[in-house]
């Protein structure tokens, strides 16, 4: 007999891609003609507070198209890839069932592909001694270090950690210590089968072109008020080395503030480390498969790009009368 799961299959789109790449815009205009309610398919922008280094849609956008996943937790909330998944399956079954379209819009790898293919993983519970000691040996020789006792074991998991992403890759470390099993294998085991009617749209870009949209939206930032957002952080007495306050610009930024650099050499690493991220989200999204590629590098030819996008939905995707 078919259960109710089996009779129906939520519909689910995503739209992935590097940072500064265009998702925002699209989103907005993509939501609007499907219908849709979109989950922040990024890691930082659950943090209220953090505003301007995460590129949050600004309060204009919020109120043309419902958002969720966005201002949910303080910056010293541990957010992880569990939580992130447990909420997008309760909100997908939500607006699904309110006659809407989910639509995941982000840009965080792991925790967009958890959703879409239901990973299960092993994790093999905690053990706080070794935590403790792996964040002592962080403390005494360093986060590149650390990020390198990763590398020795698990080097296609360092390669996608940022260094100053300690408590990932502590976590990282802690799996193989309780299981003898490499993060990177785990995610290679995931069967990968969808419980959705899934379409996901990936942009892409001439990486000239992404690397000088990258340092123009890091300069705006600034004039934003980066600075000053860091700062108000800082005062409220959240911690440098918070995982939220380990994100591109909050870190970089703490550092000036702190005396570590000027705010020119900490703004150039800042566009460094951003042209690095997108490089690592780039070669995450290509090895995820389902993924309809569209390249945004020929910006004023958006109209042609958009009707590419919607064939590609209207294919993966079927529609009820009702639906619109």
């Amino acid at each position: 007999m078919l259960t109710e799961t089996d009779r129906h299959r939520p519909k689910l789109l995503v739209l992935v891609g590097p940072t500064a790449v265009g998702k925002t815009k699209l989103s907005l205009t993509l939501a609007e003609e499907f219908n849709a309610e979109i989950i922040s398919g990024d890691s930082m922008q659950v943090y209220r507070g953090m505003d301007v280094g995460t590129a949050k849609a600004s309060p204009e956008e919020l109120a043309r198209v419902k958002h969720h996943m966005i201002d949910i937790h303080d910056p010293d909330h541990p957010f992880s890839v569990a939580e992130f998944q447990e909420r997008c399956v309760s909100l997908i079954q939500d607006i699904d069932s309110r006659g809407k379209l989910p639509f995941i819009v982000g840009g965080t790898g792991l925790y967009v592909e958890s959703v879409c293919y239901d990973f299960r993983f092993s994790e093999g519970g905690s053990d706080e001694a070794f935590r403790a000691e792996q964040e002592a040996y962080a403390e005494a020789h360093g986060a590149v270090a650390l990020h390198e006792r990763l590398h020795q074991i698990d080097p296609e998991s360092a390669q996608r950690l940022h260094p100053n992403d300690r408590r990932r890759i502590i976590r990282a470390l802690e799996i193989f210590h309780m299981t003898g099993e490499r993060l990177s294998d785990q995610l290679k085991t995931q069967k990968k089968q969808t419980p959705y009617e899934l379409c996901i749209v990936g942009l892409t870009m001439d990486r000239a072109l992404l690397y000088k949209r990258i340092e123009e939206r890091i300069d705006l930032m600034l004039e934003q008020g980066l600075v000053e957002e860091v700062q108000g952080l800082l005062a409220k007495g959240y911690e440098p080395s918070l995982v939220s306050m380990q994100g591109l610009g909050y870190k970089e930024i703490a550092a000036y503030l702190q005396g570590e650099y000027s705010l020119e050499g900490a703004v150039d690493l800042l566009k460094k480390n951003t042209r690095h991220f997108a490089k690592r989200q780039l070669s995450w999204f290509r090895h995820m498969k389902d993924i309809a590629w569209v390249d945004m590098s020929e910006m004023e030819e958006f109209s042609t790009q958009l009707d590419r996008i919607r064939a590609i939905i209207a294919d993966k995707l079927t529609f009820g009368v009702n639906h619109f």
